[in-house]
């Protein structure tokens, strides 16, 4: 398929349009899928509609079926636009951080972490109104199927990018700000002595690399950088780097926007203090 312009800063309907386009083209290239495209997108008026048949399509199980899936997802969708508005900026953000995406297709049909992500976004409302039993066959679904745990009770903003997914684990009173990106098995998770507000708060824009582990309630300031297969256990200055096992401070200040740039380099000058 040929690749289409993406416009990262797109609104919503010029998202759904590119989204649209993006389903036509695949219908055109691989007549087989036109029946897919048309019951997941072509068939909708708008990406609330797509994504509520996405979600229910992905997890609908013996227990509870595509439609009753999807009428709980549009529920959310009606009682809080503001769901919506989030996928449309996580879907910005694959556009505009994944150097192998092609068209928008691809997060929305395929990439786990964007569906994970959406299906937790519909516990997490779920959640907030005190249906905690549905919020959590939602979580136990999309682990099963994404390998992605996430509890409906944490907290996480939008234009977020949970590149590949797999093996992520976000614990429940842990706290995501908005345009973050992290890597496959990333852990936010608690030491395991505390009970109560014991996972970590991560501020906005910042890069967790692959198999980075932040234990305990620990704040990661704004624009931080947690290098790959890092261990960290104490609190992260804004716009410093840390790796090692455990994390240290390695550069400050790192990259303008890490969590955009994607850059996962490390500085050449080594500090001298531990965090």
């Amino acid at each position: 398929m040929a690749k289409l312009e993406i416009v990262p800063e797109a609104d919503g309907l010029e998202l759904w349009r590119q989204l649209r386009a993006s389903a036509e083209a695949a219908v055109r290239e691989e007549p087989q899928l036109g029946s897919q495209m048309n019951a997941v997108i072509l068939s909708h008026d708008d990406l609330a509609g797509a994504l509520s048949f996405q979600i229910a399509r992905k997890l609908a199980d013996g227990e509870m079926g595509a439609m009753s899936v999807r009428e709980v997802c549009l529920s959310a969708y009606a009682a809080d636009p503001a769901i919506v508005a989030a996928a449309e900026a996580d879907l910005r953000a694959v556009a505009e951080r994944d150097p192998a995406i092609r068209n928008l297709l691809q997060p929305f049909l395929y990439f786990k972490g964007f569906q994970a992500l959406q299906g937790w976004r519909v516990a997490h409302w779920l959640w907030t109104q005190g249906r905690e039993t549905l919020a959590f066959h939602f979580q136990s679904r999309i682990s099963e199927l994404f390998q992605l745990d996430i509890h409906p009770g944490a907290r996480m903003g939008k234009g977020l990018f949970l590149d590949h997914g797999t093996g992520i684990v976000i614990g429940e009173t842990a706290v995501v700000g908005d345009n973050v990106s992290m890597l496959h098995n990333v852990t936010l998770g608690g030491t395991g002595a505390e009970r109560g507000d014991r996972h970590p708060k991560i501020g906005k824009g910042v890069l967790l690399g692959a198999g980075a582990k932040v234990l305990g309630n620990i704040e990661v300031g704004d624009y931080a950088k947690v290098a790959s297969g890092s261990v960290l256990l104490k609190p992260v200055p804004s716009g410093c780097t840390v790796a090692g096992v455990p994390a240290r401070v390695v550069g400050c200040p790192t990259a303008a926007e890490p969590a955009r740039t994607m850059d996962h380099t490390l500085a050449d000058v080594v500090y001298d203090f531990v965090i």
